[in-house]
């Protein structure tokens, strides 16, 4: 007796996953119709405007993610380097190696702490902001990324309705990516894609840790 009612046992335990199994099936079948049906009323092609922003890292590394993908792709690309040009970053030196697929111009002259030149700081983003607009006009260029731009229009060293107008010259099917924390409101109102990085937790304030290689730099 007790050995038939374990064979029940296990039979309605196999039910009971069969079940479960038959309907997670059609509960996935169900979600890849949605999708199917989602992706036939997109558009196929749009080049994008795209910020990261926000106090948490990670702003330039996924948007560096972004170039090594486009790069993969084969399209041409550009970086444009505002504010920590000076540092000479590792990501400068295995990029390189793309050239000359993409071009790398880091013009800023270090964080504006050790700068301490306002005037100067201006004059070297404005030409940044230059050689941005002329990459950024290139049809040739699939993927134009500024790099910490947005610290630049925070300071006030750019004029961010001349960046958003400048931003409207880009080939139709071409990218920009523009990172660093505080991006105004104008230019998160017109971007297509906006990713806001939150700082949780730094070991720098937390746990008096300096920066990284490999990590932070």
């Amino acid at each position: 007796m007790e050995e038939n009612n374990d064979l029940s046992l296990d039979q309605e335990l196999k039910d009971t996953k069969t079940k479960s199994e038959e309907a997670y099936r059609q509960k996935m079948q169900r979600r890849k119709e949605v999708q199917e049906q989602r992706l036939a009323e997109r558009r196929a092609d749009k080049g994008l405007i795209i910020v990261h922003t926000g106090t948490g890292k990670g702003k330039t590394t996924a948007a560096l993610g972004m170039v090594l993908r486009s790069l993969g792709h084969g399209f041409q690309v550009a970086i444009v380097q505002f504010i920590k040009g000076a540092w000479e970053p590792a990501e400068k030196e295995i990029l390189s190696r793309f050239e000359p697929q993409l071009e790398f111009y880091a013009m800023g002259e270090g964080f504006t702490w050790d700068t301490q030149d306002r005037q100067r700081d201006t004059e070297k983003a404005q030409e940044a902001w230059l050689k941005g607009l002329s990459l950024i006009r290139n049809p040739a260029i699939k993927v134009v990324l500024l790099d910490e731009i947005n610290v630049a229009l925070k300071l006030g060293y750019l004029n961010v309705e001349e960046v958003v107008a400048g931003l409207e010259e880009k080939p139709e099917d071409n990218h920009v990516i523009l990172t660093g924390r505080g991006a105004p409101a104008a230019l998160i109102e017109r971007a297509d894609l906006v990713t806001e990085m939150t700082l949780i937790k730094h070991p720098f304030r937390e746990q008096n840790i300096k920066a990284q290689p490999g990590i932070e730099f």
